[in-house]
């Protein structure tokens, strides 16, 4: 959710800055601007919709100056339009910002008393109000940002640039990530290393609660109780950072296609022949009575499944809780627990704060990453990454089968550790998950076919999903992906429940995706996809070969996968589901990338 870019810069900002900002675009956005200082005159430029409109806009009223701040905006305090885009300024003070002030209304009635008003509908005015309102008593530029943000309640990362100096920004972080860029003459500021990645390989992550102090030679940085301190600064694979189609026509499509290879990395890099390495940090699971699992979205379906392997293979009991939920039932978190966390991007702010809740009461807080630096992972025990690499897509592909696989793992280490799977059981696991990627690939050939069952569902008005076992956490994701991103009603159900109230949607108009591997299941949701079609429901049956000849020909789709292990079919159930959203949004005309309303990255409650 909104994206963060500032540049002390040797050359003109404008151009750095949108560039910055259009390798944030997977962040999610419905405005975009920037302002800079030239020969000491702040000045900003904002537009409505895509990056493309703020291009325009600068072509036509350049805006020159070698230092500036920009921002892409994900509303939530105003609707989008251009009084309410970032940088939002006040005086001598301009701000972006994401997150939410929490206490922004207050600060207004204070403000109000001073006879200043804002001119929007947004919370961030107000902190740039506030700074200005400091300055006009007499407190220079960094005493004014910094006596600003010691008023502020909520989550925020920000960046400050003021008028008369083209050598200062300042920035700060409460809740939402912000990065530090360090260049030869050039100081630079970002959400996160993809931004700042084509203007430095040298990267100091902020800490919760420091304000960062910036020029193009220093940076100082403070924690929250005002004291300095030195944060370690990295380096960064710039190749790892790369963000490009690779000519395919949505950064969605290249991520479906990237998933045999990514699953052979991630595989590579957590086993050594018949043996699953990970940290010796990681808890002795004998001594563990359960494993609460916490996250949202895609993460928290990649935990529902996850709960199966855990119970089933390694017989350790799992709650799973969506973090929204969790941080705020405050549940008893009894000794003997494992507090396990996922998240793509590491960011995700519910998630974040139910990590918090359990720190000091769970024996362990692990988590399951795909950003090794952010703050999900610097917060745990133990990250175990799961080596996606960047996923651009709003809608999450690669990560979702990424994170599977590295649950599966864990659960794997698990049930043999505490007896309940033998070392040759677990060998043999290993080896069917390794020939997954192949079957990944074979998967993928399908993609005409699953086309084509798409171009019809894409005119439906409502879709069901089925699923039972495993294939009902699965079930709950396609119908997540074909929302997201085809903007079609969906809903998914465990297939046992259809006769308790589901089934009385069913009618000719209403595709039913039933996902049913020839498993142990097979047969009691055949018997559920039969009720469907006595009903004149339209059934798109995703099995595999065993499956499609048991059923026949009277299903109105067939869409056939190769067998596999009925504990792997999660990960390769994940192809089907995620193509027939991606080729339904392609038959609706939606923004496949970049779906309304939607951000990758979830930093605000």
């Amino acid at each position: 959710m909104c994206g963060i870019v500032g540049v002390l810069g040797e050359h003109e900002a404008a151009p750095l800055l949108v560039e910055a900002l259009k390798r944030l675009e997977y962040r999610g956005y419905d405005s975009a601007g920037i302002a800079t200082v030239n020969e000491g005159t702040l000045d900003r430029r904002r537009a409505v919709g895509k990056l493309v409109n703020l291009s325009d806009l600068l072509v036509h009223d350049p805006l020159p100056g070698k230092s500036g701040i920009g921002h892409t905006r994900w509303a939530t305090h105003g609707e989008p339009n251009t009084k309410n885009a970032h940088p939002h300024q006040s005086g001598p003070v301009a701000v972006v910002h994401n997150g939410i002030i929490e206490n922004y209304k207050e600060l207004r009635a204070e403000l109000a008393r001073h006879q200043i008003t804002p001119e929007t509908d947004t919370d961030t005015e107000t902190v740039a109000l506030l700074t200005h309102h400091y300055m006009k008593q007499g407190m220079s530029h960094v005493d004014a940002a910094r006596a600003c943000l010691a008023r502020l309640d909520g989550a925020f990362a920000l960046a400050f640039l003021f008028d008369g100096e083209d050598d200062l920004i300042v920035a700060a972080r409460k809740g939402s990530p912000l990065a530090i860029g360090h260049g030869e003459g050039e100081m630079f500021v970002g959400s996160d290393a993809i931004a700042l990645a084509p203007l430095t390989d040298t990267i100091t992550y902020l800490e919760e609660g420091d304000c960062a102090v910036l020029t193009r030679q220093t940076v100082d940085i403070f924690d929250e109780s005002g004291a300095r301190v030195t944060r370690p600064s990295r380096k960064i694979n710039t190749d790892a950072t790369r963000v490009d189609k690779a000519g395919y026509k949505h950064f969605m499509a290249k991520e479906i296609a990237e998933q045999p290879t990514v699953l052979a990395d991630a595989l590579r890099a957590y086993l050594d022949g018949n043996q699953i390495v990970m940290p010796d940090a990681l808890p002795d699971f004998t001594k563990i009575d359960r494993i609460t699992m916490v996250a949202c979205g895609t993460a928290f379906y990649a935990c529902l499944t996850a709960k199966y392997w855990f119970e089933q293979l390694a017989r350790l009991p799992v709650e799973v809780d969506i973090a929204s939920e969790f941080r705020y039932r405050e549940p008893p978190v009894t000794p003997g627990t494992i507090a396990l966390f996922v998240s793509q991007s590491g960011e995700t702010a519910d998630t974040l704060a139910a990590l918090r809740y359990c720190a000091g009461k769970a024996d362990s807080i692990l988590s399951v990453v795909n950003v090794s630096e952010s703050s999900i992972a610097r917060e745990s025990d133990i990250a175990l990454p799961i080596h996606a690499g960047v996923e651009v897509g709003v809608a999450s592909t690669k990560a979702f089968t990424c994170q599977l696989n590295t649950l599966l793992l864990l659960a794997l280490k698990a049930a043999v550790e505490r007896g309940a799977m033998s070392a040759g059981d677990c060998a043999e696991k290993l080896t069917q998950l390794r020939a997954l990627p192949g079957l990944f690939n074979a998967t993928l050939d399908r993609d005409p076919t699953i086309a084509d069952a798409a171009r019809q569902i894409a005119e439906a008005r409502d879709v069901l999903f089925l699923g039972r076992g495993l294939m009902h956490p699965l079930a709950l994701e396609g119908a997540l992906k074909l929302k997201e991103i085809s903007y079609i009603h969906a809903e998914a159900y465990a297939s046992g429940e259809l006769k308790h109230g589901p089934i009385a949607l069913i009618d000719k108009s209403v595709p039913v995706i039933v996902m049913a591997p020839r498993d142990a299941l097979f047969e009691k949701t055949v018997s559920n996809m039969q009720e469907v079609m006595a009903r004149g429901g339209k059934v798109c049956l995703i099995t595999d070969a065993a499956g499609a000849e048991a059923t026949g020909s009277d299903v109105w789709r067939t869409i056939t996968l190769p067998e596999v292990d009925p504990v792997l079919s999660p990960l390769l159930y994940a192809l089907p589901a995620q193509l027939l959203a991606y080729h339904a949004a392609i038959a609706k005309g939606t923004d496949v990338d970049q779906p309304r309303n939607l951000a990758k990255s979830v930093t605000v409650e």
